[in-house]
């Protein structure tokens, strides 16, 4: 791989000063369940060199997935840059220190096989049948990416990570009535993954959510388990983006420095987080990973950046910059961290609703932050219990009124993805009944 880049490198150095080479293999393998049975399980290895040259101001961009065909793929980039237009704020990362981050790779993925993958998935089968379930979907994922990036500046990095993941969804009926429920789980290594653990937990789901009492329309405290608080927290996230920022796509454009959240709540992007499913020594351009505080005791403290952005704005990069081999580099985050100094006990809470997950986060307006979503596998709470299962609901609020008095459950911080964080408490949101 190193040697390959390092040709092409070469020779894009022949037609410019301004050369970066990317090159990237990904080997994954996948497990597919459809009701109750395997439905497929393969492998595949993809692999691929991507050129970005600037000249003149003009940045040009290629790639390949035939990587005897670098010198080809050099003259494309060379080309594709004519036809561009010219921007001084194209530029190449430059030498710096990179971080040592741990706990991204599992030397077992080299030994893991299919025939692993599939007995991980019938656990997964196996289990639910053990818990009177009925599966509908689910399966088993992993894989590895190995990248590399050099450039002109004398810029040299390299990362290998590893991914691990199972999912489940499946029926439920007790009595004549039915409910579904669905989770996953994730992590760099694969002894985190606990298929029979995962199945239980979901089955648990589904038929605690059997049934159901209506309610009514009114401002209520919300739990927001971990699926629920990532679907809303999407859009919010987003708008931390320098990109979405200068676009006019963030709400946030004009407040850093201003206090617009709970005094509790600080968020980071972490991409030297140890164990961190997006976590990497370098970012797609070549800048070294760093953890940046977004959010310090609700006050917006900083955007994310990649070259790009940052040089518009007369700043530096953040280390946020994603791409494959295929595609130039783009904002994206890494480790969502999100942290209270306050913590408030389930006890504490009379009169409420706990929800599992909502459907429909992606509607959510990522300027004004206003949402309407359906809520699933819900529950009522009343003097710190979940008493029984809601028949129907939605929630509809703005998410920065949200996180403006939002609070955190006690001993509940756990990985979920990319992101850190515990249940949230929302209070006065409005829940819409049947």
């Amino acid at each position: 791989m190193k040697s390959i880049a390092e040709e092409a490198l070469r020779e894009a150095l022949k037609y410019t000063d301004n050369a970066e080479v990317f090159i990237e293999e990904d080997k994954s393998m996948k497990v597919e369940l459809k009701n109750d049975k395997i439905d497929f399980a393969k492998n595949e290895v993809n692999i691929g060199l991507g050129v970005r040259v600037i000249i003149k101001n003009k940045m040009g961009f290629a790639h390949t997935s035939d990587l005897t065909k670098f010198k080809e793929t050099v003259k494309q980039a060379v080309v594709n840059s004519k036809a561009n237009v010219i921007d001084e704020h194209f530029n190449l990362a430059k030498p710096s220190k990179y971080p040592v981050v741990k706990g991204i790779y599992d030397s077992k993925f080299e030994v893991f096989s299919v025939d692993d993958g599939i007995d991980f998935s019938q656990r997964l089968l196996d289990t639910c049948i053990e818990e009177s379930c009925e599966p509908t979907s689910g399966g088993f994922s992993t894989g590895k990416c190995t990248s590399l990036i050099l450039n002109s500046n004398g810029v040299e990095c390299g990362n290998i990570e590893t991914g691990f993941g199972g999912f489940l969804a499946v029926n439920a009926e007790v009595g004549g009535e039915k409910s579904t429920a669905y989770d996953s789980s994730s992590s760099c290594f694969i002894h985190n993954l606990n298929p029979e653990d995962l199945a239980k937990d979901v089955c648990k789901l589904a038929k605690d959510s059997v049934g159901g009492k209506s309610i009514e329309t009114s401002d209520k405290d919300v739990i927001l388990d971990y699926n629920a608080s990532i679907g809303l927290l999407g859009a919010f996230i987003s708008g931390f983006s320098a990109d979405n920022v200068q676009r006019g796509r963030s709400m946030l454009a004009d407040k850093l420095g201003e206090k617009m959240l709970s005094s509790s709540l600080t968020i980071f992007d972490d991409a030297t987080l140890e164990n961190g499913m997006n976590s990497s020594r370098c970012d797609g351009e070549g800048t070294a990973s760093q953890k940046t505080c977004l959010v310090k005791n609700g006050i917006i403290n900083s955007f994310i950046y990649d070259l790009y952005t940052a040089s518009k704005v007369g700043s530096k990069s953040t280390g946020n910059a994603g791409r494959g081999y295929s595609s130039t580099p783009s904002i994206s985050n890494s480790n969502i961290i999100i942290e209270f100094n306050e913590f408030i006990d389930l006890d504490d809470i009379k009169d409420g609703v706990w929800v599992t997950d909502v459907l429909g986060a992606h509607t959510a307006n990522p300027i004004s932050g206003d949402f309407s979503v359906e809520i699933n596998n819900a529950f009522i709470i009343e003097n710190g219990e979940l008493i029984a299962p809601v028949k129907k609901g939605m929630l509809s609020g703005n998410i920065f009124d949200v996180l403006s008095d939002v609070e955190a459950l006690s001993g509940s911080v756990k990985q979920k993805g990319n992101v850190v964080l515990p249940r949230l408490l929302s209070h006065d949101l409005r829940v819409i009944g049947n």
